[in-house]
């Protein structure tokens, strides 16, 4: 198993795409980069606290590769966009990969590369995984548990077809 956190924008976004990807063992949205005393939602929300919205994603690396994971990540947001994903803009909502294993980096680092060297701008942070904060538990699954709720019904249904189109073979 291995273990990554990835940012890129609103946790329900992101969250919703992974817990429909083959070899994901689960997906926890919380909050990274700032302190235990403003890992909140109603603190983060106010981009003042340093963390950006981000999802811990445990895989089995036997089923599904890390280079795999990452090219979903990146087909589903923009990594050009600095503090920003379509309407959802503040520090809270930047790309961003925290790495739990310094064996990861490299990969991290090849992807980016592959990106800018397609012509794509990829401003995406990379670093070693700060303290992890689980976001309260509605935002835990929250897609699934509110399909009809209005930003969900604008900026996932995206998300979730641009996975089917691009990554068929790893749908549960």
């Amino acid at each position: 198993m291995q273990t990554i956190i990835l940012g890129g924008g609103c946790f329900w976004c992101t969250e919703s795409v992974f817990l429909a990807v083959k070899g994901v063992q689960s997906v926890t949205s919380g909050y990274a980069g700032g302190t235990a005393d403003t890992a909140n939602y109603k603190a983060v929300c106010t981009g003042q606290t340093d963390h950006a919205e981000v999802i811990k994603v445990e895989f089995d690396e036997s089923v599904i590769t890390l280079d795999t994971i990452l090219n979903i990540f990146f087909t589903i947001h923009d990594p050009t966009t600095p503090n920003r994903q379509g309407n959802d803009i503040g520090r809270q909502y930047r790309s961003v990969i925290f790495y739990t294993d310094e064996n990861q980096k490299p990969t991290i680092e090849k992807t980016i590369n592959n990106l800018r060297d397609m012509g794509i701008n990829a401003v995406t942070e990379v670093a070693p995984t700060p303290e992890f904060f689980m976001a309260e538990d509605y935002h835990q699954d929250y897609f699934n548990k509110n399909p009809t709720q209005g930003y969900c019904q604008f900026a996932i249904p995206p998300k979730l077809a641009k996975l089917r189109q691009n990554f068929a073979d790893y749908l549960r």
